[in-house]
């Protein structure tokens, strides 16, 4: 099997009326439990790192490993670049064999944006790579994404950024959040916002960050066994599946994961206390990642079968 890039995917969710799954890995047990899942639900899967992942395997091990797991488990999937803060890590992920980079330049203003965004997009094009952008600021923190404040993204904006930069594919702010603790009170997405950028680019592939649900079987399973993670709270599925019903092609799902291996691991060592065989703790904690994207290609992506 291969690493293949995102086009072919996306344009099959848009028309379908699904999503596909961009799951974050740093490991390998990660990276099986993800591809497992796939494979079983005959689903598009995208794997991607972020720039700390990155620092934590090295992008050529990743690459290699994302490779050789994809041809044993016997998928093919994007490798992409989660959160790419500037040229020069993009460069890097490209240059080491990922097939699907993001550049994130929601920090800086519209202008610098689109210039930081069209450069990527050149050197990435040149070497049949796709780019993802970020309109609009999502709250929240996760890995080294952080802010304290949310800015929806405006649909003017989309509009002439995507024509401006030549993007792939763009990520926008209707009310997500990164991290474990999203919400204090209702979630609220304003589908009116992606609405009305669908109409405006029609077929165009939308992407949504911080959308875990935080299981809250996973959270409970964490604290029972010596966590402490209280208030965490995700965007409910019901909302998720609507979004990937209408122009958004691609989800980003992280702290599911996390929870759900943290969980399996606590759990298999108090439960054995005399194991200390790493495989048995992390081979809980993959098999509870396959079940986690398993579930999340049946309840909120509808990406079931989309392989042909």
């Amino acid at each position: 099997m291969a690493l293949i890039t995102t086009k072919e995917m996306f344009k099959k969710a848009y028309e379908g009326g699904y999503a596909i799954g961009a799951f974050n890995i740093s490991d390998l047990e990660q990276l099986q439990g993800v591809l497992e899942g796939a494979k079983a639900k005959n689903s598009y899967v995208m794997i991607q790192a972020s720039k700390s992942a990155i620092q934590y395997a090295g992008p050529h091990t990743l690459v290699e490993m994302v490779k050789a797991a994809s041809d044993e488990i016997g998928v093919d999937v994007a490798l992409h670049l989660d959160h790419g803060p500037n040229f020069e890590t993009v460069k890097s992920c490209i240059d080491a064999g990922f097939t699907s980079v993001m550049i994130d330049g929601s920090h800086f203003d519209f202008e610098e944006n689109v210039r930081v965004t069209k450069e990527v997009v050149d050197y990435a094009h040149e070497r049949g790579v796709v780019v993802e952008a970020e309109l609009g600021v999502l709250a929240g923190v996760e890995d080294e994404v952080s802010s304290d404040v949310h800015k929806y993204t405006d649909p003017d904006e989309a509009v002439e950024f995507v024509e401006r930069t030549g993007v792939d594919s763009l990520a926008i702010a209707i009310g997500t959040s990164h991290g474990a603790f999203k919400f204090k009170g209702e979630a609220e997405l304003k589908f009116d916002i992606l609405e009305e950028i669908q109409n405006r680019l029609p077929g165009f592939p939308i992407v949504l960050h911080g959308a875990s649900a935080v299981d809250q079987e996973s959270v409970a399973t964490c604290n029972e066994f010596g966590g402490n993670i209280a208030g965490a709270k995700g965007v409910p599925v019901d909302m998720l599946r609507k979004a990937s019903s209408m122009a958004v092609c691609k989800i980003n799902m992280d702290t599911d994961l996390r929870l759900a291996m943290t969980a399996a691991i606590r759990k298999y060592l108090a439960e054995n206390p005399s194991q200390f065989d790493p495989r048995k703790y992390l081979g809980a904690g993959k098999d509870a990642i396959q079940a986690v994207v398993e579930s999340k290609i049946d309840n909120v992506l509808g990406s079931e079968n989309s392989i042909n």
